[in-house]
């Protein structure tokens, strides 16, 4: 298959409610063309609606939406030129693969001969060339999912949509395809817009990612800005690990605890704010202490062997609870102080984030 001519998405003011719930609240969304571009939130955040009224399936009460030039609200969705992967991949059981794949092309009455091409074509995309005669009961989970893919992209698209299609895969296959998925991306080139609910799954695939909550964007952003310099603290939250301390300003400067805080960025806002600890950005550090970290001090509380890494868990001298996480070399096992003694932590200025603390002035 040659590379797709993709089409921008442009959504603007997109509103949706079901009774006295915003499923949307006036989105606004672009998405550029080649792009791929993941819609991220909890359940019930307005992901999936979103999706849908991409797809045509779900019509907004208000908004404008627009592929390349053309307004898109009213034109039904087989007519919007989208491939479309369900969750539940959607393959129809009575019929082999190679009908399943066929199915898009018979409908818009593309030869028998032309047809079979293609198909096979779309199955060796996706590397499943030679999968055609058999059942879809005879396949794995990866082998369906790939299936449906190669349903959504034999028409050749010039947008693709992706409703959480790793969601049912065990962990492993689930990491193997999320590689997959970004490499097909790559050679085809569609505009990609991709739901799921799991954060590291939206920052291995995606250009951009839009964090979703309660019917509105809250940023959007390349996967290392997102999880470096999130906006607030839900994204924060829920874009990797994170514990918080509060913090104040005090003339130019932050203090947490009474100690001035180190920083790269001074933050805009006054008053109370949140220092944001990222688990594997803290530093154990021994009885030398550099001078230009931000230092903590506590006492151990647990630590947790996970494998390839570890968890150490410390209670500070505010009373606040934090977590250090680290590579599980011996060096670094050995060095790491038993429940109940003193520990020091080191945080460089780079990794010192502080946000707005949104429940108080």
């Amino acid at each position: 298959m040659v590379r797709a001519a993709s089409l921008p998405i442009f959504a603007h003011q997109i509103a949706k409610a079901y009774g006295l719930v915003r499923a949307l609240d006036h989105v606004d969304l672009e998405v550029r063309s080649g792009e791929f571009l993941t819609l991220l939130g909890p359940s019930g955040s307005g992901k999936t609606t979103l999706l849908m009224v991409l797809a045509g399936f779900i019509r907004p009460d208000s908004g404008s939406l627009k592929f390349g030039e053309t307004e898109m609200i009213r034109v039904a969705p087989h007519k919007r030129d989208v491939g479309m992967v369900f969750q539940n991949y959607a393959l129809f059981p009575h019929m082999n693969v190679a009908a399943n794949v066929a199915f898009p092309l018979r409908l818009r009455g593309v030869s028998k001969a032309d047809c079979a091409i293609r198909v096979e074509h779309a199955l060796e995309t996706v590397q499943l060339g030679g999968y055609g005669a058999r059942g879809i009961e005879q396949l794995s989970g990866g082998q369906k999912q790939r299936v449906a893919l190669a349903r959504a992209i034999v028409f050749e698209p010039r947008i693709l949509l992706m409703d959480e299609p790793l969601s049912a895969l065990d962990k492993q296959l689930r990491e193997h395809m999320q590689i997959e998925l970004r490499r097909l991306h790559d050679k085809l080139g569609m505009t990609t817009v991709y739901v799921t609910h799991d954060q590291r799954e939206a920052l291995t695939m995606s250009d951009r990612v839009a964090v979703i909550s309660r019917g509105r964007i809250l940023q959007l952003d390349a996967p290392r800005r997102l999880y470096e310099q999130p906006v607030n603290r839900f994204v924060a939250e829920f874009i990797g690990e994170s514990t918080f301390l509060p913090v104040e300003r005090s003339g130019d400067g932050f203090f947490h605890d009474g100690q001035r805080l180190k920083l790269c960025q001074c933050p805009s806002f006054a008053g109370h704010g949140l220092l944001m600890l990222r688990p594997e950005r803290l530093q154990l550090l021994g009885t030398t202490v550099p001078e230009h970290l931000n230092i903590l001090r506590g006492t151990v509380e647990q630590v947790v062997y996970q494998g390839d890494s570890f968890q150490l868990q410390a209670r500070l001298t505010d009373g606040s609870a934090v977590a250090l996480r680290g590579v599980s070399t011996q060096d670094a096992m050995a060095a790491i102080p038993r429940p109940g003694q003193p520990i020091v932590l080191g945080l460089a200025p780079e990794d010192t984030i502080l946000l707005a603390d949104e429940h108080r002035p």
